[in-house]
């Protein structure tokens, strides 16, 4: 190979190495200006934001009002925090930090407790709209993910279920009850162009406290029909419902609302008493967790399930680690058993899901509801505060 060539191919290489060292520079350069792509009042965020200053001064000062921001008092908050962190932690790089676990989770308790925008959000807590949006539907799906197991586990043993139905008895004096049903509207924002041909603008979520599914293919345990209390009359656990839901043998509902005899009224009147645990659950839920009672600005519906499951497994947990202080404000029963309204009721409340009208309930379910009415107008089922409560 000539002197020549040999030269040309070493400048060739050199200005090879040249091009790749300016590239490198440039994109330093870019990534040094990427800094300042910040918007001001962001990087303003510890020393002006909520999360490092109010949310602070309230934990130190007003536990109360930390309790009312948050939706959890400081203890609380801590344990979540902790629980959560594996999941959601993430780690600082050359170019910024990252957002704390608490500032996320801190964040996602005021969207879940307020419905407020992201944007309205992001200028509160000086973090970016974009950024809240991402990682709150994440966040959420840890707080499911870390909680259900032991404040949203259903029973599965056929003890659980009968203890379950012990609990209805003592409280609400309707026997062999597992649990009562509802279904409600959770609106969600469509997909740009979808109109109205995305559910109608919003997504139906029926939450069932405990398993319907379960009671109708007989598994996890579902006891066996069992005799109603001082009798040897079997009956088969069941679920109640109000009259929007199907007439079947693992579902009771109301008798229709037409010419109703005394007997089927009193039916109707204990039916209700043992539902009131679902209409307070509904109630108290969308009282704490307000982003229930909103349009959710998020388009993906596996992201919503996200949020609403969260506030379910939230509700459970407060509900079990705060009871007196969360649950205030249900209804109340009086001692001559009139009823006294929460007053989660002068809110607005959740929307009723509009469920499929059947009229093809089976003989049997029928039968089924007839004997409970006998039995709740008999000597061995009544109750003696039943009769001046229709």
């Amino acid at each position: 190979m000539s002197d020549t060539l040999q030269m040309a191919l070493a400048l060739s290489a050199l200005g090879l190495l040249l091009v790749e060292e300016e590239k490198k520079k440039r994109m330093r350069k870019i990534r040094r200006k990427r800094t300042k792509w910040v918007k001001p009042w962001i990087l303003q965020r510890q020393a002006q934001g909520a999360f490092p200053n109010l949310c602070r001064e309230l934990e130190l000062q007003e536990t109360c009002g930390f309790k009312n921001f948050a939706r959890l008092f400081p203890t609380q908050f801590h344990m979540l925090k902790e629980l959560i962190s594996p999941i959601i932690q993430r780690t600082n790089t050359n170019y910024r930090d990252c957002i704390s676990v608490g500032e996320r989770l801190m964040i996602t308790l005021r969207f879940l407790a307020t419905g407020e925008s992201f944007k309205s959000l992001s200028y509160q807590f000086r973090v970016g709209m974009s950024t809240i949006q991402q990682f709150v539907p994440e966040t959420c799906a840890a707080i499911y993910q870390v909680l259900k197991e032991k404040y949203l586990k259903c029973p599965d043993t056929v003890e659980e279920w009968q203890q379950v139905a012990v609990g209805f008895q003592n409280q609400w004096h309707f026997p062999n009850c597992l649990g009562a049903l509802d279904g409600k509207h959770i609106n969600i924002r469509p997909p740009p162009g979808s109109g109205s041909k995305f559910f109608n603008y919003k997504h139906t979520f029926s939450i069932v406290l405990m398993a319907l599914d379960a009671l109708e293919k007989r598994t996890s345990n579902i006891p066996a029909p069992a005799p109603l209390p001082e009798s040897d009359q079997l009956a088969p656990y069941c679920i109640v419902a109000d009259e929007a839901f199907p007439l079947k043998e693992y579902l009771m509902k109301p008798y229709p609302n037409r010419k109703l005899s005394v007997e089927q009224r009193i039916f109707n009147y204990r039916l209700s008493r043992a539902r009131r645990v679902v209409e307070n659950a509904f109630g108290i839920l969308a009282n704490r967790f307000r982003v229930l009672l909103t349009t959710i600005n998020i388009q993906s519906t596996a992201k919503v399930e996200d949020i609403v499951l969260s506030c379910c497994a939230l509700h459970n947990f407060l509900r079990k680690e705060c009871c007196e202080v969360y649950m205030a404000g249900i209804d109340q029963e009086e001692q001559d058993h009139d009823t006294v309204p929460g007053r989660w009721r002068e809110d607005p409340g959740l929307q009723q899901a509009s469920l499929p009208r059947t009229t093809n309930s089976t003989t049997h379910a029928k039968q089924l509801r007839d004997k409970l009415c006998q039995y709740f107008n008999s000597d061995t089922g009544a109750v003696p505060f039943q009769w001046g409560k229709i």
